[in-house]
C-alpha cells in the first residue's frame, strides 16, 4: 500500500512541475511583442507559430495537467 501511495505522490511531483512549466512559459510568451514569432516542440519537429496560439497551445496543456492533478487529488 505504501508503494502505490509513494508512486501517487511521485505522479503528483510531475504534474506539479509540468504546470509550473507551462505557467512560466505562457508569462513568458506574453512578454513578447506580437510581432515575434515563437518556435513550439511536437514531437521531434520544431513549427514556427504566433505568439497569441503558441499561449493558445500552453494554456490548453495547462488545463489538462491542472485536470490530471485535480483528478489525482479527488482520488487519495
Amino acid at each position: 500500500m505504501a508503494a502505490a501511495a509513494k508512486e501517487v505522490d511521485m505522479k503528483k511531483m510531475e504534474l506539479m512541475k509540468e504546470v509550473r512549466a507551462h505557467q512560466v512559459a505562457i508569462g513568458e510568451l506574453n512578454n513578447l511583442p506580437p510581432s515575434r514569432a515563437a518556435y513550439q516542440k511536437t514531437c521531434n519537429i520544431f513549427f514556427r507559430k504566433d505568439i497569441k496560439s503558441a499561449v493558445a497551445s500552453q494554456q490548453k496543456q495547462l488545463d489538462t495537467a491542472k485536470a490530471k492533478l485535480q483528478k489525482l487529488d479527488q482520488a487519495s
